[in-house]
């Protein structure tokens, strides 16, 4: 089996080491091509003004100055040749994707480029506490990363499916168990506009977030009470967008 491993967090990053071993305890044909640069919250952006440079930092190692949506099909496309990848790998990242961050995150974007792709794929994520801020407890989803992989393979990924998996913040034996869950909400004040003045009196701003008081208690089967209840969560996302009940409505009232 080969597989492409990306991230979001760039080529550099701890996180991309972890899925690299992670994949290596699946495979032994493993590649890495990562964005140069940190490309978190940049969703699923392709790059069609802006050329791509790629280098290669080692053996099967690349680094693109693009997007993890470019990281993907530069690798499936150009890097690994005829023989393209069986698998796509995105993360680890540093920090949970839940709720709203599917549609923000650049790791969840590689995964779905490699979904688009035709190729089963998944987005794992750390999750870190304010105490594991500057260190995440990278040993959990090393531990219980390859066991969930193989599962889920196992099973059968659906072509139009990526898989989001988000390790807690916890030891490895401390973790309670894995959870099948849907995507959670949370308050929609959970984005917060940060104002700052330069050293000439100019304004600039910061997007930023911050915990609110709605995460306490979240609900039932969601991915973002998995994680408070110390489970692995893991969540199927479907490509396909459309809102099949509604669409009913809108053809009734369109006519």
């Amino acid at each position: 089996m080969r597989i492409l491993c990306t991230n979001d967090d760039g080529v550099h990053a701890p996180g991309l080491q972890i899925v690299e071993q992670i994949a290596r305890a699946l495979s032994d044909d493993v590649w890495v091509v990562a964005p140069e640069l940190d490309q978190s919250g940049v969703s699923h952006s392709l790059s069609l003004n802006d050329p791509l440079r790629l280098r290669e930092i080692g053996p099967r190692h690349f680094a693109v100055r693009g997007t993890p949506t470019d990281c993907v099909i530069m690798g499936a496309r150009y890097i690994l040749g005829d023989k393209g990848p069986d698998l796509v790998l995105s993360g680890v990242n540093k920090g949970r994707n839940v709720a709203e961050d599917v549609v923000y995150s650049g790791t969840i974007a590689g995964a779905l480029e490699g979904t688009i792709l035709g190729l089963p794929s998944f987005a794992l994520s750390q999750e870190f506490s304010h105490e594991t801020r500057a260190a995440p407890i990278w040993e959990t989803a090393l531990v219980h990363g390859p066991k969930i992989l193989r599962r889920a393979i196992e099973a059968g990924v659906p072509k139009n499916t990526v898989i989001n998996v988000n390790f807690p913040s916890c030891a490895p034996d401390q973790v309670a168990g894995v959870m099948v869950t849907r995507q959670g909400k949370r308050n929609q004040n959970f984005l917060r506009v940060d104002e700052r003045h330069d050293g000439r009196g100019n304004p600039y701003f910061w997007i930023g977030f911050e915990r609110v008081a709605a995460e306490a208690s979240p609900a039932e089967g969601t991915d973002i009470a998995a994680l408070a209840a110390r489970y692995i969560s893991v969540t199927p996302l479907k490509l396909d967008r459309t809102d099949d009940g509604f669409s009913e409505t809108l053809r009734q009232t369109l006519g």
